[in-house]
């Protein structure tokens, strides 16, 4: 049976989407079966794997409104053991069409029902918002895993997310639990991170990773070339720290943690790029 992780953070920019992309593919090229649910409108999971969103055929939109069967909405990606489910800008009202369903909350998690016996993660990326639609993404999940970037302000507003998963796991989905705490963003040249990383961790105790994501230009052009950074750069630092936290992942859920580091290389067909021996940023 899948684990169902919620990606949440209502604010935006913090590195949600990059999570999603490369937890997921180093994941999946640890041997895990991993699908990526594109829940918000803005679809940057999908296009950040290359995949052209004015060409899809169906997408969450369709599956949760029913017009299509589970097995046409899933894509394959250009990593091994990585599909996706893709997102389109249809998912934008949404939101307003559920407001008058009866039991508005489940539809993504009826929808994800199929998927289960089928993989071994299934990752949520949700919208910036704490709307209908993350309700529904926290409805669906078995956890949450809240990105936070390494900057000012960056706590503020984290009590509006923490109260919203308390209520719905209080009245929709008690099973509920905050996976971690991740922070994204770091500077260490700067005081200011050391001062949110400390404040995360007093405020979050165990909860937070200890892989931190640094700042990295490779992350950044990564989603432009429509690649996870295990195949755009894989030697740069945010490839390692990604690896790295794929392996704490998976040790958390039982998995031996050497397994991500014996993976095969990752497939690179029709990626150019410069051969490098060293860390890059």
């Amino acid at each position: 049976m899948a684990k169902i992780v919620a990606f949440c953070n209502q604010k935006g920019g913090v590195g949600k989407t990059t999570s999603v992309i490369n937890l997921g593919t180093y994941i999946a090229l640890s041997g895990k079966r991993v699908l990526l649910v594109d829940f918000d409108p803005q679809g940057n999971t999908t296009s950040g794997l290359g995949i052209d969103k004015t060409s899809l055929i169906s997408s969450i939109y369709d599956l949760i409104s029913g017009n299509v069967q589970p097995g046409e909405a899933t894509l394959s990606t250009c990593v091994d053991n990585l599909r996706l489910i893709p997102s389109s800008l249809n998912l934008t009202g949404a939101e307003i069409e559920l407001v008058a369903e009866l039991d508005r909350e489940r539809y993504l998690k009826r929808s994800l029902e199929p998927f289960i016996s089928d993989y071994d993660f299934i990752f949520i990326d949700s919208p910036p918002s704490l709307g209908l639609l993350t309700i529904n993404v926290l409805c669906a999940a078995d956890s949450v895993i809240i990105p936070i970037q390494c900057e000012y302000y960056a706590l503020e507003g984290l009590s509006q997310l923490i109260n919203t998963i308390n209520l719905v796991r209080d009245r929709l989905n008690s099973h509920l639990k905050i996976e971690g705490v991740l922070l994204t963003m770091a500077d260490f040249r700067t005081n200011l991170t050391d001062e949110v990383i400390q404040e995360a961790r007093t405020f979050f105790k165990e909860r937070v990773y200890d892989t931190i994501i640094p700042r990295s230009i490779r992350l950044s052009e990564a989603p432009g070339f429509g690649k996870p950074i295990a195949l755009y750069s894989d030697k740069s630092l945010g490839a390692m720290k990604y690896k790295t936290l794929a392996e704490e992942f998976l040790s958390h859920h039982g998995v031996p943690v050497s397994t991500v580091t014996k993976s095969e290389t990752p497939r690179r067909e029709g990626l150019q790029q410069e051969q490098v021996n060293h860390i890059t940023y």
